[in-house]
């Protein structure tokens, strides 16, 4: 892979490089400025970091953020042929393989959550109460976790440890040694996201029967859960999309190279930044509690920077 990526680095004009990676940088700073708002208002009211969805969804700007950053570094430290010594890149790939999996797990908990909202809502309040979504928190981090240590214990056990002192372009490629490791890399996040998708499924045929049942208020309020989990469905989508990105990678690679540039780019916007900006609009602008939060932080702050 390394080898492949030389070549692509001898490709690509420097004009052509510095065009894609300000205009990710202006993407990924607008993202991580909407974000950072966005917590800054979830910390503000008292409401918001007591109740279980708030506390999830501020767990998901946090995992979106970081992945974003981190993702981003890898990317431009790539572009411009920056080579690392593997043990380094190897902690800078802890971060990414488990928070890539945050996401997409605190999204079916959240899922979850609307459901027992809507289906049961009298045990919503038992069920998730702040203690129970602290200790839901790190259920998700050891959920996500899992692929990342079968992915670093498939590279441990092939690697020599000459190799952890070379230096490597930094990308998930270099702890693919031998096919397999990659097919099983794969078998589990397909998996993982099977789980997902069936449990989101679940959700939805349930709160449909709910919404449709419903009258007055409580009709309004599970369509719009129901819409709620269409959306996070459509986030999964998108993300189990990214696992099958590198396949089409492979193979565009071995016809045309700069074909292969404008795919690998356009996956990148497509399928790991387009998941990580629709948080926000689900629960940040979509909620009228915190929309009406965010609109008062966003005056205030302005009418005081004026005063």
């Amino acid at each position: 892979m390394a080898g492949n990526n030389s070549v692509v680095g001898g490709a690509v004009s420097l004009a052509q490089i510095n065009e894609k990676v300000i205009i990710v940088q202006m993407l990924v700073s607008i993202f991580l400025c909407i974000n950072s708002l966005l917590i800054i208002t979830f910390f503000r009211k008292e409401c918001f970091y007591t109740t279980a969805r708030y506390i999830l969804f501020a767990v998901t700007l946090l995992s979106d953020s970081l992945m974003l950053f981190m993702s981003d570094i890898l990317l431009i430290l790539n572009y411009f042929g920056f080579a690392m010594q593997v043990w380094i890149c190897v902690i800078i790939s802890v971060v990414v393989f488990v928070y890539n999996i945050v996401t997409p797990v605190t999204l079916t908990v959240m899922t979850l959550e609307r459901y027992v909202a809507i289906c049961m809502p009298l045990r919503h309040a038992e069920l998730c109460s702040t203690r129970s979504t602290m200790h839901c928190i790190l259920i998700i981090h050891g959920l996500s976790s899992v692929p990342c240590i079968v992915v670093l214990s498939t590279f441990f056990a092939s690697a020599s440890l000459s190799l952890y002192k070379q230096y490597r372009l930094c990308s998930v490629e270099m702890f693919m040694l031998s096919r397999w490791q990659d097919h099983v890399r794969s078998a589990v996040q397909q998996f993982y996201f099977l789980i997902m998708v069936i449990i989101i499924v679940f959700a939805y045929v349930k709160i449909m029967k709910v919404a449709k049942a419903a009258s007055g208020e409580d009709k309004k309020s599970s369509w719009k859960g129901l819409r709620t989990v269409i959306l996070h469905g459509f986030q999964l989508l998108l993300c189990l999309i990214q696992l099958w990105t590198p396949f089409i990678e492979t193979a565009v690679i071995q016809n045309n190279v700069m074909l292969f540039i404008n795919v690998r780019y356009s996956n990148y916007i497509l399928f790991n930044l387009t998941p990580r900006c629709l948080s926000p609009l689900i629960y940040g602008l979509r909620d009228e509690t915190f929309f009406h939060a965010l609109k008062n932080f966003a005056c205030f702050g302005f009418h005081k920077r004026n005063v």
